[in-house]
């Protein structure tokens, strides 16, 4: 079993790497999509993504549980690719219909909590290799609205906590990954 996070900028290259990782190992692929295609613009990305991936490999969806279909579709015989976290933590975050201060404190709907944790505590016990997909959003300014600010804060958070949790971590910019935590596949 290993756990590997590529993780990037948009349009760094990371999928495509984590892709090519998947490829690579031989096994049986799930690949774990978090994407909602709400609007036509999300249709159109989910779109492309699905005509560059390969034919054989098993598509889940999983908005909110990601954790729960980590432990239900990872096997030893079988990598999990799941892209991207930083897509489902935006999926956790607005579950909910609910409107969020433009200033001060972020209240995350009550799933937030328990199915970060849940997917912490997947990546402890899933079996098989699992290869997650994540982008860095906090190299820029600090955003202006709470909302913002929040979303770059916890993507960080996540990003360490599952990388505390990988064997290996690569950073990918201009399509070309480099080695974090970790060597070569």
């Amino acid at each position: 079993m290993s756990r590997t996070l590529v993780f990037g900028g948009a349009r760094s290259g990371k999928s495509a790497h984590a892709e090519s990782l998947a490829a690579a190992s031989g096994r049986e692929v799930i690949y774990i999509a978090t994407a909602d295609a709400g609007d036509a613009e999300m249709q159109a990305r989910i779109a492309r993504h699905r005509e560059g991936r390969n034919p054989h490999w098993t598509t889940v969806e999983a908005r909110l549980a990601l954790g729960h279909a980590l432990l239900e579709w990872s096997a030893p015989h079988r990598l999990v690719l799941v892209d991207c976290l930083t897509m489902w933590l935006s999926n956790l975050l607005f579950c909910q219909p609910c409107s969020y201060p433009e200033v001060g404190r972020i209240e995350p709907p009550p799933a937030f909590a328990s199915e970060r944790a849940g997917l912490l505590d997947a990546l402890d016990h899933a079996a098989g290799d699992i290869v997650l997909v994540s982008n860095e959003v906090g190299m820029g300014i600090v955003p202006q609205g709470a909302i913002s600010r929040w979303f770059v804060d916890e993507a960080g958070r996540l990003n360490q906590a599952v990388a505390a949790r990988c064997e290996r971590v690569t950073w990918v910019a201009a399509g070309l990954p480099l080695m974090l935590k970790g060597g070569p596949c």
